[in-house]
């Protein structure tokens, strides 16, 4: 009677020992859940870098083939005009 009092006592302490394991262990669930929260993260991060990277593609392309383009961007950054044009700079708030 003593051993099987013994034998069911090691392996209740086993079966804890390998839930603890599974529960918090190097692979364990909580890592899991871990990984799976950054990889919808990082999916996320992917999707909208994506999305940023397709508008430039597309204003890049813009920016060699459409002239108006050019000259759009000509004006905003460098200040170009036209003959005759005056530009007015209003103070930034």
């Amino acid at each position: 009677m003593e051993r099987r009092k013994l034998a069911t006592v090691a392996a209740a302490a086993l079966a804890l020992g390998v839930a603890y394991h599974v529960v918090f262990g190097a692979n364990g669930l909580t890592v899991y859940q871990q990984k799976r929260n950054e990889t919808q993260l990082l999916n996320l991060q992917m999707r909208e870098l994506q999305q940023e990277n397709d508008l430039l593609t597309g204003h890049v392309s813009r920016l060699q083939s459409d002239p108006n383009a050019i000259e759009h961007q000509a004006r905003e950054e460098l200040g170009y005009t036209r003959p005759g044009e005056v530009i007015y700079a209003l103070p930034s708030k």
